[in-house]
């Protein structure tokens, strides 16, 4: 199973893995994890901008050792947004949705706003 993790799934799997559920680590232990470059922009982001104690750079080097690969944004995920409903409304999730039902792979999210785009979504 390929499954992309969200913002703050991927936060909680490198730095608190016990917030997540046994079931969850389970998951993410089992299948090819995939990190979006859109989740370390929107970690700059919002470090820059104080609304999050991360080090973007310390993120990215940890992404290697955890066994998860990046997922450039492409063209075709960008182009999907457009085509999403307007169901969510943070610009991040559309391009995590929009990335995890043109690859197609598992969105793992704790965000249950996201549910609604269907079954490329997990809430954890």
């Amino acid at each position: 199973m390929r499954v992309l993790l969200d913002t703050h799934v991927l936060l909680w799997a490198l730095a608190y893995p016990t917030k997540l559920s046994p079931e969850t680590r389970r998951q993410i232990d089992s299948a090819e994890v995939f990190v979006s470059a859109a989740s370390l922009w929107e970690i700059s982001i919002k470090s820059s901008i104080g609304k999050l104690q991360a080090d973007p750079a310390q993120i990215l080097a940890c992404i290697d050792p955890a066994g998860f690969e990046i997922l450039p944004v492409l063209a075709e995920h960008a182009v999907k947004v457009a085509r999403l409903p307007h169901i969510h409304r943070d610009p991040f999730d559309r391009m995590l949705v929009a990335q995890a039902s043109t690859e197609p792979m598992l969105l793992l999210t704790d965000d249950a706003g996201l549910k609604g785009y269907g079954d490329c979504v997990q809430v954890i």
